[in-house]
């Protein structure tokens, strides 16, 4: 089994990058694999609703969203990783997971996920709460922690100086292998997935 994490942040090697690694050393200790994807810094696309998705994803191809899309359908479980800049999300995590969603929403079903925020001092509830919707309407089940998952620090490293932080990132990792295995567990017993209905849509305004 494998989590595969996605680091939100242009700075490769900050401070969420240390966040999502000491999940990821915990989740190899539970036996579960774990990528961390960077989104890295080079311009992101917004969606603009062109209803333009496909199998592969999205219709750009321009930069790493469709990449990211073919990895997440071999993936078990989820952690998405932002920094806090304006008490908010970074605004290319969530550029970058619009589309990854609104193109490759089923690839993330029933599948667990937790998103994890980092800041220098405050933010961090919201954007947590931000992060959290994408797996709300995707039929994720969330996997959570001792605390809410957040971590502090603001020049990279300085999150090690964080132990509640730190001790949130290994729980969750717990938290995560545990739900997984479950599942797993669930799957070989021949428990089938829930029988979902898609077909009433009810829009608000009607002319």
């Amino acid at each position: 089994m494998k989590v595969l994490m996605l680091n939100g942040s242009s700075n490769m090697k900050g401070n969420t990058f240390c966040a999502l690694s000491y999940i990821g050393e915990q989740l190899q200790k539970e036996g579960i694999e774990y990528e961390i994807f960077q989104i890295g810094g080079a311009p992101v696309r917004d969606c603009i609703g062109c209803g333009r998705c496909s199998e592969s994803g999205c219709v750009f191809t321009d930069d790493k969203v469709n990449v990211f899309v073919a990895k997440a359908k071999e993936a078990d479980g989820f952690i998405f990783g932002t920094p806090v800049y304006y008490a908010h999300p970074s605004g290319r995590v969530l550029s970058f997971l619009d589309r990854v969603f609104y193109s490759s929403g089923n690839v993330f079903a029933y599948k667990p996920g937790a998103s994890v925020a980092v800041a220098r001092r405050a933010g961090t509830t919201a954007s947590f709460d931000v992060m959290n919707k994408y797996f709300g309407i995707s039929q994720m089940p969330v996997a959570g922690a001792t605390y809410w998952n957040v971590i502090h620090g603001m020049r990279p490293g300085e999150v090690e100086s964080d132990g509640e932080g730190i001790q949130t990132m290994r729980n969750l990792a717990k938290n995560m292998s545990w739900m997984m295995k479950c599942f797993e567990k669930g799957r070989e017993a021949g428990i089938a997935l829930p029988d979902t209905e898609k077909t009433v849509r009810t829009n608000f305004i009607r002319s």
